[in-house]
C-alpha cells in the first residue's frame, strides 16, 4: 500500500510539474523567397509574321518559292530583330544601385549595349 501511494504521489508530481512548465513562446519569423518572375510581358512580344513562304502550296515552282524568300527576308531580319532586342533588356537588367566611386569611370563597368 504504502509502494502504491508513493507511486501516485511521483505521478502526481509529474504531472502537476509538466502542466507548471512554459510554453515555448512562437516566433514569427520572415523569409524572403526568390520568385521567378518573367521579364517580358505578352503585351511586349511582337507578333509573327505571315511569311509568304508559308503560304505557298507544295507543288509551286523553285522561281515562286525563290521569290517568295527573298521577300520574306526584311520582314523576317525585322522580327528577329525586335525579338533580339527584348532579349536583350532580359539579359542585363538594369542594376538600380550606384556604382562604388572610383569605378565609374574605368571601361569594364560601362554599361553593355
Amino acid at each position: 500500500m504504502k509502494t502504491r501511494t508513493v507511486c501516485l504521489l511521483l505521478m502526481w508530481t509529474a504531472l502537476v510539474a509538466g502542466c507548471a512548465a512554459d510554453r515555448p513562446v512562437p516566433v514569427t519569423q520572415t523569409v524572403n523567397v526568390p520568385v521567378p518572375v518573367p521579364c517580358v510581358s505578352r503585351e511586349s512580344v511582337p507578333a509573327r509574321p505571315n511569311y509568304e513562304f508559308d503560304k505557298l502550296q507544295l507543288s509551286a515552282s523553285d522561281g515562286e518559292k525563290i521569290l517568295a524568300l527573298g521577300r520574306d527576308w526584311p520582314r523576317g531580319r525585322a522580327y528577329e530583330g525586335e525579338l533580339e532586342a527584348i532579349i536583350a533588356a532580359c539579359a542585363y537588367p538594369v542594376d538600380p544601385r550606384p556604382l562604388p566611386t572610383g569605378l565609374a569611370d574605368t571601361p569594364q563597368n560601362a554599361p553593355r549595349r
